[in-house]
């Protein structure tokens, strides 16, 4: 009697210790019942039925190295999140995986070595069992093959250029389809653009002629300025030395005209045109004087006494005042 109180006793204890499921805050478990799918456990003691209860298995990442299930599965990688292992507690917590290198080619057939990063967060573990076989290999595929479609439609100066148009179009095609999957992509980030030898040769060859070029270009561009700035100072200093001998022939014949009309308000009309044509005659000796050097012989005009003595005159009238 007391073996059978013990049994049953032992029985009721392993019962009640199968019965008892202490989920942690960021771990959710799903339940089936006979097959069925029963309910998601929430953090915190929860109670299952034995034997009838079973938690449902999840493939997923595992940072531990490839099993069994991993190679029986086709997970060939060498990451350290590359092992696909089944587990009966679902991690929500933000996970990142690391997508397998692959070659790629450019919109100018150009092939390059390229990865990327993906973190991924689960927000519906019910989907994530029942909607989706391997939710991690199928987000893995579909970013590889989005990415290749991507840098398909790029050149290689471009795809170098645009990681952040690259891992925005990514990250927007993978959470879309995430989604439907209980899972949400996060973000996504290109890890390594490596390009072959030949190309990255041609490309540093290309970048220094462009050096050169923009070097010539700015030393051309500074000559031509340069002769731009001279030439302008050469005309300012034209132009200006023009308008100061102009404001000088300006001042001196508004001299010339204001002692001419103070000459002719004191001497009249008359006595005016008399000057005017005393220096005619003045002037006109001056070259008749010149026109022979060896001929002293210069002959006067019959009213050129008459012109000097109006010039005497003048002088007289002008010491007189």
């Amino acid at each position: 009697m007391d073996m059978v109180m013990i049994a049953i006793a032992v029985v009721v204890v392993v019962i009640v210790f199968k019965g008892v499921v202490v989920i942690r805050n960021s771990e959710r478990m799903v339940i089936e019942r006979l097959g069925n799918y029963s309910r998601t456990l929430m953090p915190g003691i929860n109670f299952i039925v034995p034997f009838l209860d079973q938690p449902r298995e999840f493939i997923w990442k595992s940072p531990a190295s490839g099993g069994a299930l991993g190679r029986l599965l086709g997970d060939a990688g060498d990451s350290a999140y590359s092992s696909l292992t089944s587990v009966k507690r679902i991690d929500i917590r933000e996970t990142v995986l690391d997508f397998p290198s692959q070659t790629v080619i450019t919109r100018d057939n150009v092939s390059i070595q390229i990865n990327a990063l993906l973190y991924i967060e689960i927000t519906n573990p019910h989907d994530a069992v029942y909607r989706i076989a391997n939710l991690p290999n199928s987000i893995e595929k579909l970013g590889q093959t989005t990415l290749r479609s991507l840098v398909g439609e790029m050149e290689l100066d471009k795809t170098l250029s645009s990681r952040e148009d690259i891992n925005a179009r990514l990250q927007i095609t993978l959470d879309q389809a995430a989604d439907d999957w209980g899972a949400k992509v996060k973000r996504v980030e290109v890890q390594d653009l490596n390009v072959p030898d030949a190309v990255q040769a041609a490309m540093e060859k290309q970048m220094r002629a462009e050096r050169d070029k923009r070097a010539s270009i700015l030393e051309a561009e500074g000559s031509r300025q340069s002769d731009i700035l001279k030439a302008e100072g050469e005309k300012q200093a034209a132009i200006l030395v023009a308008e100061g001998n102009r404001e000088a022939r300006i001042l001196e014949a508004d001299g010339e005209k204001a002692a001419l009309d103070k000459l002719k308000e004191a001497l009249g009309d008359e006595g005016f045109s008399q000057y005017l044509i005393a220096i005619r005659y003045l002037d006109t000796l001056k070259t008749v004087g010149a026109a022979g050097e060896g001929d002293k012989t210069v002959f006067m005009p019959i009213d050129a006494t008459a012109t000097l003595g109006a010039i005497g005159g003048i002088k007289e009238l002008f010491g007189s005042k």
